[in-house]
């Protein structure tokens, strides 16, 4: 039996959007990034407990306990109150899961999945844990069949990937952006990391596919989209390249008011990049 523990901030017991197939998605609490533009921000931060939450709550789910928030998911009735109050983008209805609780619902779902995929936050904070759970279904007769994909933003180093990869069948890494100052403004990090992951993973043929988010009037200029190409082209193989579309829904701080961005030149970037046959380009089921 496994000691390990994740801190996971949501399970969605069936994905199609999430890799390959339906998948298992588990989204992991915490980030070392800050991306103005996420999508989930209530999992970026770790609580500290403040406290701030529990008011807000109308079902008395959350409650302090020794100084601590208590959750009660019996209670909880999906309101998010709580992710509005707190002030440092957590999550107080995170839930702490071992290998094996994880491993028990694949069980109770396996007949309709066909694979799992770690997400977040990201997942890669968690890396032993991760590890540890893909070991698990690999040695499982009954889990076998489904395959172990990471959503990362790639800031892990070498190592990790080194004692990660070999129980992982696939990696989907988010590139925010080129330009090394306007990852920096979007992310709060260096894009260095990330884009060395690019060729660890696909070395390893591990890479399934590049992902980049298309935000109006900065990541979709005719440099980042140069960027975009050239870098897939120096992988030196086909790369299969996702391209997202800004949406502020979920979003928080200034990019709540950026504007969508439009269907139709993600459309056209797309067509951009297929003509430069470097791989299939993939575009989101909503434009």
């Amino acid at each position: 039996m496994s000691f390990l523990q994740a801190e996971i901030s949501k399970i969605l017991t069936w994905s199609c959007v999430d890799g390959p197939g339906n998948r298992m998605v588990l989204f992991f609490q915490g980030c070392n990034y800050n991306c103005v533009a996420c999508h989930n921000p209530h999992t970026i931060g770790l609580c500290n407990d403040c406290g701030d939450c529990v008011p807000a709550c109308p079902t008395t789910a959350l409650s302090m306990r020794d100084g601590k928030i208590s959750f009660d998911p019996s209670a909880c009735t999906a309101c998010d109150a709580c992710l509005e109050a707190c002030p440092i983008n957590a999550n107080p209805m995170v839930q702490t899961y071992s290998v094996e609780s994880i491993l028990a619902l694949l069980h109770e779902n396996a007949a309709f999945l066909s694979g799992i995929t770690v997400s977040g936050g990201e997942a890669t904070m968690q890396l032993h844990f991760v590890r540890a759970l893909f070991a698990a279904i690999g040695r499982d007769p009954a889990l076998q069949h489904l395959t172990r994909f990471i959503d990362t933003n790639g800031h892990l180093g070498p190592k990790g990937w080194a004692s990660v990869l070999e129980v992982t069948d696939g990696v989907m890494l988010d590139i925010k952006a080129f330009d090394p100052a306007l990852h920096q403004r979007l992310t709060g990090r260096s894009n260095a990391r990330s884009l060395a992951s690019a060729y660890i993973l696909h070395k390893a043929g591990k890479l399934y596919e590049l992902r980049y988010l298309m935000i109006p009037g900065q990541t979709d200029s005719a440099a980042e989209l140069e960027s975009l190409k050239a870098f897939a082209r120096s992988l030196g193989g086909p790369v299969r390249l996702r391209l997202n579309a800004f949406r502020s829904h979920g979003v928080r701080g200034e990019a709540a008011a950026w504007p969508p961005m439009p269907g139709d030149e993600v459309a056209a970037a797309a067509r951009q990049l297929a003509r430069a046959n470097i791989g299939p380009v993939a575009l989101p089921a909503i434009l």
